[in-house]
């Protein structure tokens, strides 16, 4: 090859780029003219259905965002956004599958669930945590060594309970349950004695109880549970649209605007999510 050629190659190659066709999700979205989100019916604040039987939430705030500044890049005006309502159970073999191009609710990033999706830049970082009913006057899991601890199976809450159960030597019985709605209904009737959950998700579900006066969350934290959008696994393509759209959002002022409408009363965002907001601020 001469060397005008090679040059000519040279400067061919961003074009080339450039013009290669969408893939994948990108490509099933303009092509369909619809994106399709899973979303929690029950992790309220983050996600959850309103009085009109609508998706809201927190998570749902920012994944309508999200669609937007995929719409934008598309250059697609009119992207209707399909909701998939799932559960804790299938919430992410119904993106593996192909059933909703991403999944926007309470879900905790792992290590083995990166072996199923892919997960976008974090949009929350909470703990998982205890509640209790006030008249128990426990004041950690050790206080709660002998009695029943509600968890859903096959959460990383259960998983986390579990361990701070071994590392500090406390013997108590942890029941399953298959909901939340389940572990509060157990608690208020005394079948069980604490139900563990990540922490603002109880602050939610107290809130439902039929006196929430009777019930307290425990300040200890049992794990870190960092949050994130589920992706298909493998589609870098879309999760690159997906974290830019983040990053947008982090930069400008709408995440405050959107923390604050559904975290307002706990006032500013802790340490830790403020940096995984910094993080996620990722520049162009």
């Amino acid at each position: 090859m001469s060397r005008l050629a090679g040059l000519a190659l040279l400067l061919l190659v961003p074009c080339l780029a450039a013009a290669q066709p969408l893939e994948a999700r990108l490509k099933k979205i303009k092509d369909s003219g619809t994106i399709a989100i899973a979303y929690r019916t029950d992790a309220l604040p983050f996600s959850f259905e309103d009085e009109r039987k609508q998706p809201a939430g927190y998570t749902i705030d920012l994944c309508r965002r999200v669609a937007g500044a995929i719409e934008k890049e598309l250059g697609l005006p009119g992207v209707q956004i399909k909701w998939v309502p799932v559960n804790v159970q299938n919430r992410l073999d119904t993106i593996a599958r192909g059933q909703a191009d991403m999944e926007c609710g309470a879900t905790t990033v792992t290590l083995s669930r990166m072996k199923q999706v892919d997960f976008s830049s974090f949009t929350f970082v909470d703990g998982t945590g205890l509640l209790i009913r006030a008249e128990s006057k426990a004041q950690g899991l050790a206080d709660l060594a002998g009695r029943k601890i509600g968890v859903i199976s096959g959460t990383s809450n259960e998983r986390a309970l579990n361990e701070a159960l071994k590392r500090k030597v406390v013997n108590a019985t942890v029941v399953p349950l298959p909901s939340r709605d389940e572990g509060l209904a157990q608690l208020e009737a005394g079948a069980i004695d604490a139900f563990a959950s990540d922490k603002v998700l109880l602050v939610g579900l107290a809130a439902r109880a039929k006196d929430p006066k009777r019930l307290t969350l425990l300040v200890e934290d049992l794990s870190f549970e960092p949050y994130a959008i589920a992706l298909p696994r493998g589609d870098t393509d879309f999760r690159l649209a997906v974290n830019t759209a983040l990053a947008q959002i982090y930069r400008s002022g709408a995440i405050g605007e959107i923390f604050g409408r559904w975290f307002g009363m706990l006032g500013k965002p802790g340490p830790a999510l403020e940096f995984a907001f910094v993080f996620g601020a990722l520049p162009e």
